[in-house]
């Protein structure tokens, strides 16, 4: 009988302790999420704004040289990420694509497309003020026939990027803050089904430090082995994101990624260690009669 006991409290036990286990990786894994989203907020951003195109449409009678120069000269400008030059005829071919026929077999041999060179910009230029002082020297250029970008859409990609950013931060912090509590909650549990042993153990004699020291390793052994398992679980997500949309490059920062990774570790550290401590120390102070309440 006293065997069958024993061993349904070892059960008890280990289950406590996955339990345990579990709740910290989880909680880990979503709060180390949100950091990857929020180390990455900017880099997101500035992969949709580095989509935006100026099209720069020229003049049939624009010679050859005008535009090779035009193009070298936005190829080599600091704003510049990409050109690409595109002739009549291929103007006319995408546009054949796009409408589903061949609009040419009824004007014949009178292209109307025009020649075009389409600039995308490096994300630190992509503001409204920038964009309208580059259009406007290019326009300048007599070959120049009509300059086009999207105003409002880089209008409410700067303003939405603002406000993302920020509720991101705000979502962060709640998060983590509730992760803490969460983990907490579980820590002071897996003390409080522990309590009589501890008021035993001071009753004997035992000092609070000595009393306390097993419960905080025990509890810090179980917090760096959820931390492992919110890094893997972490890291095996990092993977396909990365496969997904490799332009986003967000394997690249290995020691922001790194640092990352070593703050949810120390969290998953700290956050048993001072949980642990606390509630041993509550357990400490109460009187042997408040232990049943």
């Amino acid at each position: 009988m006293a065997k069958s006991f024993e061993k349904y409290q070892k059960r008890r036990l280990i289950s406590s302790y996955i339990s345990v286990i579990v709740i910290i990786g989880l909680v880990l894994f979503l709060v180390g999420m949100l950091g990857i989203l929020v180390i990455n907020t900017q880099k997101v951003a500035n992969h949709f704004k580095e989509q935006v195109a100026m099209s720069i449409y020229l003049k049939d009678q624009a010679k050859e040289i005008e535009i090779d120069q035009l193009q070298k000269q936005l190829s080599l400008a600091d704003y510049t990420k990409e050109t690409i030059y595109t002739s009549k005829e291929e103007a006319a071919e995408v546009y054949k694509r796009d409408i589903g026929e061949d609009f040419m077999e009824f004007l014949g041999d009178a292209n109307p497309l025009p020649q075009s060179i389409d600039v995308y910009f490096k994300a630190d230029f992509v503001t409204e003020v920038q964009l309208a002082e580059i259009a406007r020297d290019l326009g300048e250029k007599e070959f120049v026939s009509e300059i086009i970008y999207d105003k409002p859409l880089i209008a409410l990609l700067n303003n939405n990027i603002k406000k993302i950013s920020f509720w991101v931060l705000v979502v962060c912090g709640i998060f983590t803050f509730i992760a803490v509590l969460l983990i907490n909650s579980s820590i002071r549990l897996s003390v409080y089904s522990k309590r009589f042993i501890i008021k035993t153990m001071q009753m004997v004699g035992a000092t609070k430090s000595f009393i306390r020291r097993p419960f905080i390793w025990r509890s810090v052994k179980l917090g760096m082995i959820g931390a492992l398992l919110a890094m893997i679980g972490m890291a095996v997500l990092l993977y396909f994101l990365d496969k997904t949309y490799p332009d986003l490059q967000l394997l690249m920062d290995y020691l922001i990624i790194g640092a990352l990774f070593l703050a949810v570790f120390l969290l998953g550290i700290f956050i048993t260690w001072f949980s642990t401590f606390f509630a041993t120390q509550k357990f400490l102070n109460l009187k042997t009669d408040e232990l049943y309440y």
